[in-house]
């Protein structure tokens, strides 16, 4: 499968944050529920004055409740389109999107650009407090609210055992088809000055659920009522395990994508197309989001 651009069509990658407490989740749904992508797609449509929706191809397919800081996607415009918006494109979505959706660059892309398969990386922060009091009220769309005390020490030595190449499958939700083997390359906790407990949590990609299942078993260890080893033993059993807690959507904020030197874009993309397996493991297609 090739990413070369249909002739007559010009790549535009946009970047953009969105607040998700609104949104059923980023991918366009039926039935009229209110969606990131249908709002950039519906502005797009209407400030380039088109009979037509331009589709948008995402990073990361984030579920309902969850934010964005650092979001990527990428649309095939007409040539004669981008000709005559482009310069002042930016200016008109921000005058029609919502105020819950913002685009801050819209940038024609390098050859071989994908949005979806040549991220190398996609990097999540899910905010969680144990402040006895609760949740600041100015920070409540944002920020979990545990009311066990947490060892951050604890959950930063459970994590270590998570990071790897590995089947995700008990901590996914799992989809017809798609593989759960993803390469976690980093998971840590720290606690801010607020008190705020912030988890990093980095891969290459992630499949349905992933970053708050992981999130809801390291916060048992952080609580005391599992024990450090726990998060790595459901992860070595392979299948979903009921005692995993999928945390609230909105603690959890994709906060960047990473791409590689625009030399390498067209290889990445190939590369990320390719069924992913472990030793002795019958892999499976492509994977859906946390």
């Amino acid at each position: 499968m090739s990413d070369e651009v249909e002739p007559g069509l010009v790549r535009v990658r946009l970047d953009l944050s969105y607040d998700g407490k609104d949104f059923s989740g980023w991918a366009r749904q039926p039935l009229g529920r209110r969606t990131v992508q249908g709002e950039i797609e519906d502005a797009l449509r209407t400030v380039t004055r088109s009979d037509v929706s331009y589709d948008l191809t995402v990073a990361g397919r984030t579920d309902a409740g969850v934010h964005a800081r650092g979001q990527v996607a990428h649309v095939d415009l007409p040539q004669e389109v981008w000709a005559e918006h482009r310069e002042k494109l930016l200016r008109r979505m921000a005058g029609r999107l919502p105020h819950d959706v913002r685009i801050w660059r819209i940038a024609e892309a390098p050859s071989g650009f994908n949005a979806r398969f040549s991220a190398i990386w996609r990097r999540y922060a899910y905010r969680v407090t144990d402040n006895v009091g609760g949740v600041d009220p100015l920070l409540r769309g944002h920020v979990l609210w545990h009311d066990w005390e947490l060892d951050v020490e604890a959950m930063n030595a459970a994590s270590a055992a998570l990071l790897g190449e590995h089947d995700f499958a008990a901590y996914c939700k799992k989809r017809e088809g798609a593989t759960t083997i993803r390469t976690l390359q980093e998971l840590s906790w720290a606690r801010g000055d607020d008190g705020i407990v912030t988890a990093t949590v980095r891969a290459d990609a992630f499949c349905h659920n992933m970053v708050r299942s992981l999130v809801g078993a390291l916060l048992y260890v952080g609580d005391g009522h599992r024990g450090v080893e726990w998060p790595g033993k459901v992860l070595a059993a392979a299948v979903r395990d009921s005692s995993v807690h999928v945390v609230k959507p909105h603690g959890l904020t994709l906060e960047e994508v990473g791409y590689p030197a625009d030399e390498l874009l067209a290889a990445r993309s190939k590369e990320a197309r390719n069924l992913r397996t472990l030793p002795g493991s019958s892999g499976g297609g492509p994977g859906g989001c946390c």
